[in-house]
């Protein structure tokens, strides 16, 4: 509900401005910083691991992000590959993003990438039916497992 009480307006601030800023990662679930991106688990996810990896930087537009921002964001993807395939052995993957609010984009302004693990039959009769998607693990303590996974790869 929460995800659909605040869909009816403009979100008021950027979260992905505004999360890096609060100083406590594990507070704000972010998982791993590279340089000029961070990877951040996703607060509404499709599926348990869901994140997302997005420019400290505040952009909006794809074609305005820097190769340098470019270079960070793909370590981080690497990274949070590796990350969820270690702790969770998901499947399969979805990676993307999507630019603009027509094409799906919760926050449009600041661009950002989504890894969604996925596993064989991980979809069932609740979104279909219920128009609602079941995910079986809080999102704490998927914090806690893929924390110490992103850690291991920054060595």
């Amino acid at each position: 509900m929460e995800y659909i009480r605040a869909a009816k307006g403009e979100p008021e601030g950027c979260i992905f401005c505004e999360l890096p800023r609060l100083g406590d990662d594990a507070e704000a679930r972010i998982l791993a910083r590279e340089g000029r991106a961070f990877a951040v688990l996703n607060a509404f996810p499709y599926n348990p691991g869901h994140l997302m990896v997005a420019p400290f930087r505040h952009v909006g537009e794809l074609e305005e992000v820097t190769t340098e921002e470019l270079a960070d964001v793909d370590r981080l993807l690497q990274r949070a590959v590796v990350a969820l395939k270690q702790e969770m052995e998901p499947h399969g993957f979805n990676l993307g993003m999507n630019l603009g609010r027509v094409a799906g984009a919760g926050i449009p302004d600041h661009v950002h990438w989504h890894v969604v693990p996925r596993w064989s039959g991980d979809t069932n009769f609740m979104p279909v039916i219920g128009e609602t998607k079941v995910v079986p693990e809080l999102l704490e303590e998927t914090y806690r497992r893929l924390a110490p996974r992103f850690a291991e790869r920054a060595r």
